[in-house]
């Protein structure tokens, strides 16, 4: 439900309504151009400004489609220092490329990780620069109407579904609704363990809008911490006690997770992408000096772990551990899904 003091802006939200709509109503006829490429092409988007699991959902395509195809992945690079395009390598920084991109390259270092604001001329110049390329991964390009990918899967948060939601600035929704009938495939994240199959099918009813697309459900899964700069893993339990420190869009499932998981825990929350600065660093020292000795650790996202490194010789004599996680499909529906995704790329025609 909307907060009573969004009301007041639901008069901005149908102005800027009209105006996205108008947008891809352009787009739809024609009016201003979109290109596709005789190429597999996927997008990761949503209708929303964040906070939905796109960058888990390109690593769960990445895990499922490198060894068999030659992967990339094009992102923009929100909030990088630099412009134009690039594809990472072994002295790229996260300043160069965008947090998300860098923790893409980290974890998948034979993956391409490319930039570029515009798609239309990035993917060109991909091709070229790695003319092995099998497929490539749009993250976060469902709004990028100059492109036109070939399966666009779209997700939707479980307690903030897009079909529940208002327009900015009274709701999150950066698209109009009826922008799903693009999507090949919708994806309701964050979901209990206990959505039940009588459930599951009013949610479908609910966001499916097309008859061929396919709606599938994820839980949120953590695994183990690893230490920022050692890796060494870690196990938290009901004697640890957590600092977290956070510029997510949406920290509220991890604070779930601590609040079962751990004795104690304070937060340090900070705006998505935040660039971290010395002082962010004092004042994090600070805070996690006021904390009760004993078994205490920094925790982190893998997101902002990127934006941390640099800060190596303050941190060296810090507990910093970072938390991965992942998306763990419901209803045993994860090879459905592989196969989905695996038969949009053999089956399209080059």
């Amino acid at each position: 439900m909307l907060k009573s003091f969004r009301y007041f802006l639901l008069p901005f939200s149908l102005i800027y309504g009209a105006i996205v709509w108008l947008r891809n109503w352009m787009f739809d006829k024609n009016i201003i151009r979109s290109s596709s490429f005789n190429f597999p092409i996927i997008c990761i988007g949503n209708l929303s400004i964040g906070g939905t699991g796109k960058t888990p959902m390109v690593e769960y395509l990445i895990r499922l489609l490198k060894n068999n195809y030659e992967t990339a992945t094009l992102s923009r690079g929100y909030k990088r220092k630099t412009k134009g395009f690039a594809i990472a390598d072994e002295h790229t920084t996260a300043l160069e490329i965008g947090d998300e991109p860098m923790q893409f390259h980290q974890k998948f270092p034979e993956v391409t990780v490319a930039v570029g604001e515009e798609r239309l001329v990035a993917i060109p110049q991909l091709l070229h620069d790695r003319q092995n390329t099998a497929v490539i991964i749009l993250d976060d390009a469902f709004q990028h109407r100059p492109v036109r990918a070939g399966l666009n899967i779209v997700l939707t948060e479980y307690n903030n579904l897009y079909t529940r939601d208002f327009m900015l600035p009274a709701g999150d929704l950066r698209d109009v609704k009826n922008s799903i009938t693009r999507a090949g495939i919708i994806v309701v994240t964050k979901c209990p363990d206990s959505v039940s199959i009588e459930e599951k099918n009013q949610i479908i009813n609910e966001v499916k809008r097309m008859e061929d697309q396919q709606v599938f459900f994820t839980t949120t899964v953590y695994g183990n911490p690893y230490h920022l700069f050692s890796k060494e893993e870690k196990n938290i339990d009901t004697d640890t006690s957590v600092l977290l420190i956070t510029g997510i869009a949406n920290p509220q499932p991890l604070k779930e997770l601590l609040v079962r998981s751990v004795s104690t825990y304070d937060m340090l929350r900070y705006a998505d992408h935040h660039i971290f600065t010395i002082d962010d660093l004092e004042d994090i020292k600070k805070h996690f000096e006021r904390i009760i000795p004993g078994n205490k650790i920094i925790l982190t996202t893998e997101k902002d772990a990127v934006r941390l490194q640099k800060f190596k010789t303050q941190l060296k004599d810090f507990p910093i551990y970072v938390i991965p996680v992942r998306h763990s499909f419901l209803f045993d529906e994860d090879k459905q899904f592989d196969t989905a995704v695996t038969a949009f790329i053999t089956s399209f025609k080059k």
